[in-house]
């Protein structure tokens, strides 16, 4: 039997044959002449190198060998319909896997969106990746991930941004500390307080040495720290004040306040990244549908809808 030669197609036509037990059936349900299926099984016979079928009574039916191969047939063709539904699944974004890198501050808001992502995609595979600003850029300079959220986006022509979600960042102190209920309060008030900082990277620290330059404020003391996590625990224990994301302080348990200080909160976004060479899985670019389609729901996030359908858009786009 020569095995390679076997088609789909002869199968096809083949275990049609054997199911209608007519050549003019065949060839009339799949849009056929007769003279093709007729060609048809010939050259099957000839793959085969034994009769596969014979004429009994007025239907066409299967040798002894004919109907081994009918079993064939259906198992082959039954794992192709399986491939061409899992094949139409994943193009449609329903299966398949995708990586996505997030800064640390944005790991206290993403799960809002992937928790519900994974309960209506269950056949979705996400990795999730999570570092500082600068281990999240040697990610994205060796195309680790397919997504990245930034506060701050690469500087780089490759870079397609969509500021998806507002970032507040706010003053915190421990709880009952002595400057949670002065009115008007000040960071002139505040510069001799210890201040808890991230490394010079983040983009947290970034915007917090922005503002103080721009206001001509110098603080006195200040400790760096390098997590969102550490910080926040340092503050409960009382070792000084920061600057956090109001999410981080939100998801936080007892221990932390915000301070209602002049000129604050900061205004920061979240960004979706993508690389614009980078062509996204189906199930990634159907996660960035599904944001889309909450933001302004769940999260009063109109801009980010907007921006994030734009980003469906180029990307629609790059992809043509």
């Amino acid at each position: 039997m020569k095995v390679r030669q076997l088609t789909f197609r002869l199968l096809q036509v083949y275990a049609d044959v054997v199911r209608t037990g007519s050549i003019t059936a065949t060839a009339n349900r799949l849009h056929l002449t007769q003279p093709t299926v007729s060609q048809q099984l010939k050259r099957l016979r000839e793959i085969v190198g034994e009769p596969i079928v014979r004429q009994e009574d007025s239907r066409v039916v299967p040798t002894e060998v004919g109907q081994a191969l009918y079993q064939l047939s259906q198992d082959l063709l039954s794992r192709a319909d399986v491939f061409s539904q899992y094949l139409d699944e994943y193009n449609r974004g329903g299966r398949g896997h995708f990586s996505i890198g997030l800064v640390n501050t944005a790991q206290y808001v993403l799960p809002r969106l992937l928790g519900p992502f994974g309960q209506a995609n269950p056949q979705v595979d996400v990795t999730v990746e999570i570092g500082n600003r600068q281990q999240m850029l040697n990610r994205f300079e060796r195309h680790e991930d397919d997504l990245y959220v930034f506060s701050h986006p690469p500087s780089d022509d490759a870079v397609m941004a969509a500021p998806f979600l507002s970032n507040p960042l706010v003053v915190v102190g421990p709880e009952n500390n002595r400057w949670a209920n002065i009115n008007d309060l000040t960071m002139e008030a505040l510069k001799e307080e210890r201040f808890l900082l991230r490394e010079p990277g983040s983009a947290t620290r970034h915007t917090f040495d922005a503002w103080l330059y721009s206001a001509g404020i110098e603080l006195h003391s200040t400790q760096q720290i390098a997590s969102n996590e550490a910080i926040r625990l340092a503050v409960a224990s009382g070792m000084g004040l920061a600057v956090l994301s109001r999410h981080v302080v939100a998801d936080s348990p007892k221990g932390v306040q915000e301070l209602p200080l002049q000129g604050f909160p900061l205004k920061s976004r979240w960004h979706f990244v993508v690389r614009r060479e980078r062509r996204l899985p189906p199930a990634a670019y159907r996660f960035l549908s599904f944001v889309q389609g909450v933001l302004a729901l769940e999260f009063n996030e109109t801009e980010g809808e907007l921006a994030v359908a734009e980003l469906l858009r180029t990307l629609d786009t790059e992809r043509r």
